[in-house]
């Protein structure tokens, strides 16, 4: 399983990069996307729209589900990423290069794990 040591987790699995001051990537980790298997279907906000730490912000589509995404942060879209929309399967198949968001706003430290802790989570 991949969890790279520079990024944080949450327990709903998303992983948190933060870009430039104060601007963050939002993505799916390795753990997510191999559980929901085959990702089809991507709905994501658009910039502009409020985003409120542990809210769910956007849904996946797998052959399996539809999942909610959640945020880890209270803020705003700064962008969403065309990749995952255009290939969603590109998740699946790069979950730590393929970022769904890039928001602005303040982390909830509450929400947040370290690798570590996020490796102790899923066993």
């Amino acid at each position: 399983m991949n969890i790279p040591e520079n990024l944080q987790y949450t327990k709903s699995h998303e992983w948190i990069r933060e870009v430039e001051g104060g601007v963050y990537e939002i993505g799916l980790t390795d753990f997510a996307q191999k559980e929901l298997g085959d990702i089809v279907f991507v709905n994501l906000p658009q910039a502009g729209d409020a985003l409120t730490a542990g809210a769910s912000f956007a849904d996946v589509e797998s052959v399996k589900a539809v999942s909610e995404i959640y945020s880890p942060l209270d803020g705003e879209v700064v962008e969403a990423s065309e990749t995952p929309l255009d290939a969603p399967e590109k998740i699946n198949q790069a979950p730590y290069e393929t970022w769904l968001v890039k928001a602005r706003g303040t982390l909830s430290a509450d929400i947040l794990l370290s690798a570590a802790e996020y490796k102790k989570l899923i066993g």
